[in-house]
C-alpha cells in the first residue's frame, strides 16, 4: 500500500480523547480489562460465526482496538450484521532461500548498542534476524524481524487503489501503480548474497498515482539503506513543476492529504528508522486475523460492511495466529516532535507481518488503530509467500472520526520476472532522476 505524496499533506490538529493508561497496564488501554489469556487448547471451532451479538465469548482471541470497536466504544464500530468465518489456521511456509539464509547467518548478528541510547546491527546478511527472539532487546529484536520480513526482489503494482472515508460516510478514492525493490539480503534464487557496501541501498519503494486526474503522474521515491543508522531519504515529483525534489524529514509526521497514513506507517504497518526506536515486549498472544485470502476484484466499498470499512466474509475467512506484541517508542534523545507517543503492534510469530496496531499521540491519548491483512502472492521459483506490498490495509483515526483503506486490485500484482519489461529498469524505479522521466 502507497499512497499519495507527502509534500502535498497538511497537518491535521488533534482533538481531546479520554486520558489511556500507563504503558505497563496496556492490556486496559483501550478501556477495555478483560483477560487476554488463552490457556493450552484453547480455540474457536472452525466454521464459527463472529457476530456483535456473540464477540464477548471470543474477547481474548481479539486485538484490544478490534474488541473496542466491537464493543462501540469509539465513533468507528461494528455494524450489528458484522460477521467473521473463522477457519483453521492455515501457516504459508517461508521461503526456502530465505530460511536458508537465517541458518548461515542467524549465529553472527550481534546488537550495537549507540550513544544516541539507540541500537543497530552487526553481522546481519539475510534471513530471519533473531529465529529465536530472547532477552536482553526482545522486543527490538522481534521488531528486526519484522524489518527485515521476506520481500521478492521486485513486486510492482500496475494497479492499486485507496479510499477514505470521514464521519458522514462521504468516501473520496485513488489508484496508483508502484515498484517495490529489495536491492540487498534479497535471498531468491539468482540474486547475489555478496555482503553489500555500508552505502548500498536496502530497499526502494516508487508510487506514482494514476487517477484522479488532477493528481495524475504526482509521484514519490524513498529509499532504505543497508547502514540502519542512515535516515531514509524521501523525493517528490510534482507535475506542475515536472521535476523531483526531496522531502524535508520534518514531512514525515504529516498525514497524507485526506487520508490517515503518515510516512511512518509505509512499508505495511512500519516505515522507520529502527536505530532510533526502543521495543518493549508485552508477551505472546493468540489473535484474529484475515490472512492468505484473496479481496474481490472491486472491493470498495461492496467488499466491506460501510461506514466501517470492514472486510465481508466473502473476501476469506479469519484464523487464529500466534503474534508477539511489542510497544514501540522512539528513544528519548529523539523523541521531540516526533508524530507519536507510541504504537502498540501485534507482530505476526511466523511471517513477522504486523496484523494489528494501536496508535498513541504525543499526549499519549489513542489516536488510531491500524490492521494489515496480507494476501498471498505466487512468487516464481519460490511458491506461495506472504510478503509487505500485496495486502489491504484498514486505519481507523478514533480522534477525527476518519478511516482509509488501501490494496491492490486481482491480477495487477507482478512478482521479479514476471513484472512488465519496463518496471526492470532499475535506476529509472530507485533513483530520484528517475522521476525526472515521468510524463517525458
Amino acid at each position: 500500500m502507497k499512497v499519495i505524496v507527502v509534500l502535498l499533506t497538511v497537518l491535521f490538529v488533534l482533538t481531546a480523547t479520554p486520558e489511556l493508561h500507563a504503558a505497563s497496564e496496556h492490556n486496559s488501554a483501550v478501556g477495555n480489562t478483560a483477560d487476554h489469556t488463552v490457556h493450552p487448547g484453547e480455540t474457536i471451532p472452525p466454521g464459527t460465526i463472529i457476530t456483535p451479538q456473540n464477540w464477548q465469548t471470543y474477547r481474548q482471541f481479539m486485538p484490544d482496538g478490534m474488541a473496542a470497536m466491537f464493543e462501540g466504544r469509539y465513533f468507528w464500530k461494528m455494524p450489528p450484521d458484522v460477521q467473521m468465518v473463522v477457519s483453521p489456521t492455515s501457516i504459508v511456509p517461508l521461503p526456502k532461500n530465505y530460511l536458508a539464509a537465517t541458518e548461515k547467518y542467524a549465529a553472527q548478528v550481534r546488537i550495537i548498542e549507540l550513544p544516541s541510547g539507540g541500537l543497530s546491527l552487526q553481522g546481519y546478511r539475510g534471513g530471519i534476524a533473531f529465529p529465536n527472539p530472547q532477552e536482553p532487546h526482545l522486543g527490538w529484536k522481534v521488531l528486526m524481524n519484522l524489518w527485515y520480513r521476506y520481500t521478492p526482489q521486485l513486486l510492482v503494482v500496475t494497479h492499486g487503489w485507496d479510499c477514505a472515508v470521514n464521519g458522514s460516510g462521504n468516501a473520496s478514492c485513488e489508484s496508483y501503480e508502484s515498484v517495490d525493490r529489495q536491492l540487498s539480503y534479497n535471498t531468491d534464487s539468482g540474486v547475489s548474497d555478496d555482503v553489500p557496501r555500508p552505502d548500498a541501498k536496502y530497499f526502494t519503494q516508487w508510487f506514482m498515482v494514476l487517477e484522479p486526474e488532477q493528481s495524475r503522474y504526482t509521484a514519490q521515491l524513498t529509499i532504505n539503506y543497508v547502514d540502519l543508522t542512515r535516515p531514509e531519504d524521501l523525493y517528490a515529483f510534482l507535475p506542475s513543476l515536472r521535476r523531483y525534489q526531496p522531502v524535508a524529514s520534518s514531512g514525515r509526521c504529516a498525514q497524507t492529504l485526506g487520508e490517515d497514513w503518515t510516512e511512518e506507517d509505509f512499508r505495511s504497518g512500519l516505515d522507520s528508522n529502527v536505530t532510533e526506536l526502543q521495543a518493549n515486549y508485552l508477551g505472546h498472544r493468540r489473535i484474529l486475523a484475515l490472512v492468505d485470502f484473496r479481496a474481490p476484484d472491486n472491493p470498495f466499498p461492496d467488499g466491506f460492511f460501510m461506514p466501517v470499512i470492514w472486510p465481508k466474509p466473502s473476501w476469506g475467512k479469519w484464523q487464529l495466529r500466534d503474534v508477539d506484541v511489542i510497544e514501540v517508542r522512539k528513544i528519548p534523545s529523539k523523541a521531540a516532535g516526533y508524530c507519536y507517543g507510541k504504537r502498540v503492534m501485534y507482530v505476526d510469530s511466523h511471517n513477522f507481518s504486523p496484523l494489528w496496531e494501536e496508535l498513541f499521540d504525543k499526549q499519549m491519548k489513542l489516536w488510531k488503530f491500524q490492521t494489515t491483512l496480507p494476501q498471498r502472492v505466487e512468487v516464481p521459483g519460490v511458491g506461495p509467500a506472504v510478503t509487505p506490498g500485496f495486502d489491504v490495509e484498514l486505519v481507523w483515526d478514533i480522534q477525527r472520526d476518519h478511516a482509509s483503506a488501501a490494496g491492490e486490485s486481482a491480477g495487477s500484482v507482478y512478482v521479479n520476472e514476471q513484472a512488465p519489461a519496463e518496471f526492470k529498469d532499475v535506476p529509472r524505479y530507485t533513483t530520484p532522476a528517475g522521476l525526472n522521466l515521468i510524463m517525458r
